[in-house]
């Protein structure tokens, strides 16, 4: 097809695959001893401490659907993971427990994804990146990864079918879907040696994900007459009204200051890895750009943006989950070869430490959500 690629690291399938299973299982370890750990501590249940913040709104979308609330916050959420939920809960499985094996199955599935991408140490960064407790609590970041990954994986292999099927769940999950759509777009755009013909055949495929996007936008209107009901629903509930990338950065600014939040000691720093995240997220951009993955690049690009345009910078800790181009340039750093001994022992030095206050940050960010604090 023609198409660029980042090609994964060459390793055999058996010692990659076999590396990214033992990582899933140490990260995912990791996460549930710092649960029980807390449990004992605080005397509270393991399912109490992974149903805090959204995952209430699921819990009520699950059991009650789009009239839950009066406010009608609840039409901020895509409805494939409360769908899921739901089915859970008609054969007796509670949110909390269906939640987190879901989100456990689909880390895993996200990750065998992102190791046919770019090499199995890509799925391993990403399985203990600092947010990585999204991936194993009942939060949507797992089950979007899982089919948004392999949609990229599919669309990569030219297998646009699968990829649009893959898409199309994607959709029902997150708004994210519709930067897939366009990401996906500029895949066929730019593919090199495409006819007019191809390029419009493998276009056309994207109508299917992109009628799922209006297929829930068409249902929340003949619930409340109107087409920005999930806009009013962001904004509303979560102060995301558009604003100037600008404007936004300077609403930020005072959120990251030391006692900003008296109340909320911890708000602070979670805030200044917002914009620590922004940051990364432009970085990642310009990378992909630079090496004219221009499909990579407008994936991460378009989120990067679509952050800057809100109130203030705001859930990008955990968005960062979704760029797998970010975790691809890591493995790619990781594992370069540099010329000379010297300079070989500080980068296995400085990868270590990299590593290393990657899991700590984990610990921590666990910490926040099991213990009720805002983790983004």
């Amino acid at each position: 097809m023609g198409l660029a690629r980042l090609a994964p690291v060459p390793r055999t399938p058996s010692v990659g695959g076999r590396t990214v299973v033992q990582a899933w299982l140490a990260s995912r370890g990791l996460v549930a001893l710092v649960a029980l750990v807390l449990a004992v501590r605080e005397g509270r249940s393991v399912t109490d401490m992974v149903s805090n913040w959204d995952v209430q709104h699921f819990t009520r979308l699950a059991e009650g659907g789009y009239g839950a609330e009066p406010d009608n916050i609840l039409m901020a959420f895509f409805p494939g993971l409360p769908a899921l939920l739901a089915a859970g809960l008609a054969v007796g499985v509670p949110v909390a427990v269906g939640g987190v094996l879901l989100s456990l199955a689909c880390s895993g599935i996200a990750a065998a994804a992102l190791a046919r991408l770019g090499g199995p140490w890509a799925a391993v960064i990403w399985l203990f990146a600092p947010t990585a407790v999204f991936t194993t609590v009942p939060y949507t970041e797992s089950l979007f990864c899982a089919v948004a990954f392999w949609a990229w994986e599919r669309a990569r292999a030219d297998r646009w079918g699968a990829a649009a099927l893959l898409a199309t769940a994607a959709c029902t999950v997150r708004v994210s879907g519709l930067f897939l759509i366009g990401a996906l777009g500029v895949m066929v755009l730019t593919a090199a040696g495409l006819s007019l013909v191809d390029r419009l055949r493998r276009g056309a495929w994207l109508l299917l994900p992109a009628a799922a996007i209006l297929g829930f936008a068409a249902y929340l209107h003949a619930l409340t007459g109107s087409w920005t009901a999930w806009y009013t629903a962001q904004s509303t509930g979560w102060v995301r009204q558009l604003t100037t990338p600008w404007q936004s950065f300077l609403n930020t600014v005072p959120a990251i200051v030391p006692g900003a939040y008296a109340d909320h000691p911890w708000w602070a720093a979670v805030f200044r890895g917002e914009m620590v995240s922004m940051a990364v997220g432009l970085a990642v951009t310009v990378w992909c750009l630079s090496r004219r993955l221009w499909a990579e690049a407008a994936w991460v690009g378009v989120q990067v943006l679509a952050f800057s345009l809100s109130y203030w910078f705001f859930s990008v800790n955990r968005a960062t989950l979704l760029w797998f181009p970010l975790w691809i340039m890591l493995a790619r750093w990781g594992t370069r070869q540099p010329s000379g001994p010297l300079a070989a022992v500080l980068h296995r030095a400085s990868v270590v430490l990299g590593f290393g206050l990657s899991v700590v940050a984990l610990v921590w960010w666990c910490w926040l959500f099991f213990t009720g604090h805002w983790a983004s």
